[in-house]
């Protein structure tokens, strides 16, 4: 099917800046955006944070202005899921029957949540966390404060929740398989930090734990059963164990999949005309020479933006470093770096007791991931630990922790 069209599949962060940086380089041809949601293209880390909390109303939500496609000519169809590929006549179908032929394609479907086979796990009140209806659902029930909530899962996303579902005023358990939250992200000092951060905010832990059933009454969850047999009561619960990269239609079209859809640094897929980019896509990065998959917006934002270059035969590379953020209680975290490529303990300068601090991670000398918790953004500290990481140098491990040496001084000099 001979045609220009540059189609997009997926309506999220990294679909709709893709469009955007096709208009923006200046690609006058048909650009076809194809989402599952009935939502526009929307920002995902404030469903977690400020939008859940009440203090960020709808406009913080959308990826571009409102009537930007239309204005733009990006043709936009909204609650339209994609069946299948077919790479060699170049198509993409429907489930009528219906195909659209494509001369590029990106795949940026994002991710579902992970589901656990928990007998219960379908009465009302039981959720996972993903999309913009879930956050609005989630608020509802946590707004009036004084319900019993669960949380199983102890990632980022779990403790978000729990931080978030304490504030409204609500009683939360949050259940993980780890020893200490985060721990397998932060290490056990970090996900320490933040487990006394709730515990003074009246979160309360089972860990190790795990949820062996869920019960209820008339349809409705009332309570969570731990595998140690405890009965937790439960008005609200929120299953939170991750998520799981939606390549279902790259699979079935014989394109290259593991741990996500397999890419060049270039974003491009194992089918020629066929991109992939955001959570799903497993690129090759040149700081590493080795594939990851990232699932934080920053990844969809300069991914989207990589790939709208590439599909145009523009040079594009993802080389970003590694970003993302999270707001829990009074404690704002920022990370940049590699975390399959950080072991041992970081290195700390600050305090963890005043809650103001950066935690640096190295490898050989090397800094390859740096958190910054409360500091003062007028000091750029994640500018700086992106810098230093790019840099490749060896740092002594003296100097990161010395509030005394300036963080910039320990850049090669230009």
């Amino acid at each position: 099917m001979a045609t220009d069209n540059i189609v997009i599949v997926g309506g999220g962060l990294a679909g709709a800046t893709a469009a955007k940086t096709l208009r923006a380089e200046g690609h006058g041809g048909p650009v076809i955006l194809l989402a599952e949601e009935r939502h526009q293209p929307y920002l995902r880390p404030p469903l977690s944070k400020e939008f859940l909390l009440g203090k960020a109303g709808d406009d913080a939500l959308p990826v571009v202005p409102e009537g930007w496609f239309a204005e733009n000519g990006v043709e936009l169809r909204l609650g339209v899921p994609v069946t299948g590929i077919d790479p060699a006549a170049r198509t993409v179908a429907f489930g009528d029957g219906r195909t659209l032929g494509y001369a590029s394609l990106l795949l940026a479907t994002g991710a579902r949540p992970r589901s656990l086979p928990l007998p219960g796990s379908g009465l009302a009140g039981v959720g996972t966390f993903r999309t913009l209806d879930d956050s609005l659902r989630l608020r509802s029930g946590l707004a009036g404060g004084g319900r019993n909530v669960v949380m199983i899962g102890s990632g980022w996303i779990g403790m978000e929740l729990a931080a978030a579902a304490s504030a409204y005023g609500n009683s939360v358990t949050l259940l993980g398989l780890e020893d200490v939250p985060l721990g397998a992200a932060i290490g056990p000092e970090l996900g320490g930090f933040f487990r006394s951060l709730h515990e003074a905010n009246g979160v309360r832990f089972r860990l190790p734990a795990s949820a062996a059933g869920i019960t209820g009454e008339s349809g409705r969850v009332t309570g969570v059963v731990t595998d140690a047999g405890e009965v937790l009561p439960a008005d609200l619960v929120i299953i939170a164990v991750g998520v799981v990269p939606e390549v279902s239609l790259a699979e079935a079209a014989g394109i290259a999949v593991r741990n996500g859809i397999l890419t060049d640094a270039a974003l491009r897929t194992s089918a020629p005309g066929i991109f992939a980019a955001g959570d799903i896509a497993n690129a090759l990065h040149p700081f590493t020479g080795e594939h990851h998959r990232s699932e934080h917006w920053s990844n969809a934002l300069n991914g989207g933006k990589v790939a709208g270059r590439a599909m145009l035969g523009l040079d594009a590379v993802l080389d970003a470093v590694p970003y993302f953020y999270t707001d829990q209680f009074d404690v704002s975290m920022e990370y940049s770096g590699f975390p399959t490529l950080t072991a041992g303990p970081p290195t700390i300068r600050g305090s963890l007791e005043e809650k103001e601090f950066l935690a640096f991670w190295q490898r050989e000398g090397r800094v390859v991931a740096g958190m910054s918790v409360n500091w003062p953004r007028s000091a750029k500290p994640q500018k700086t630990i992106k810098q230093l990481i790019s840099a490749k140098i060896p740092v002594r491990p003296e100097a990161l922790a010395d509030p005394g040496v300036p963080l910039d001084r320990l850049l090669p000099e230009a």
